[in-house]
């Protein structure tokens, strides 16, 4: 069940391989583990994906995806997830971030008005980046361990309601015959 659920939101493996931006890479995809959904490597891809997902810079797909290739996990996955962060919650989980870097280093907070400009991406990031980044890499790191857990977890009582529902169906079947 949760295989056939994954496999519904994913694309077929040589319809991704034969992507004209991917296919540079040719042989190095070819390895089955890549694509293989299990609990390992969607745990694993999850995992990955989401401590992606909280490095403050453009393109982390890509990151999750290089990551995922050299670790031998579901890319598909990795890639999938690092969509948490959205133009639509970037800027609370961002500032989320920010405020647990600062909590770590036990500075004050600093007061700023958000402008969408790269001249106040540039002068504000100056001034607030050694908290913000701190807090992107931890809230990262326990976002990522939590997630793989929470993955493994929910697999396991997966597997766990599948085997007793088939120990009900041959019980069942054991009590009809004559």
């Amino acid at each position: 069940m949760a295989k056939k659920f994954i496999l519904k939101f994913l694309p077929h493996p040589d319809v991704v391989m034969q992507n004209r931006w991917i296919k540079f890479l040719g042989p190095r995809l070819q390895d089955p583990s890549l694509w293989h959904i299990n609990r390992r490597s969607c745990s694993s891809g999850v995992a990955i994906g989401v401590f992606c997902a909280f490095i403050p810079i453009p393109f982390q797909m890509v990151i999750a995806g290089v990551a995922a290739i050299l670790l031998r996990f579901n890319v598909l996955v990795s890639v999938s997830v690092v969509w948490v962060t959205n133009p639509l919650t970037m800027v609370p989980l961002f500032y989320f971030c920010y405020l647990i870097g600062v909590e770590l280093l036990g500075v004050e907070p600093g007061h700023f008005e958000f402008q969408l400009s790269f001249g106040w991406l540039v002068k504000e990031l100056g001034a607030i980046w050694q908290p913000f980044l701190l807090g992107c890499f931890a809230v990262g790191a326990i976002s990522a361990l939590c997630s793989f857990i929470l993955v493994r977890v929910l697999w396991h009582l997966h597997l766990l309601s599948r085997i007793k529902e088939r120990a009900q169906r041959l019980h069942f079947r054991r009590r009809q015959k004559p």
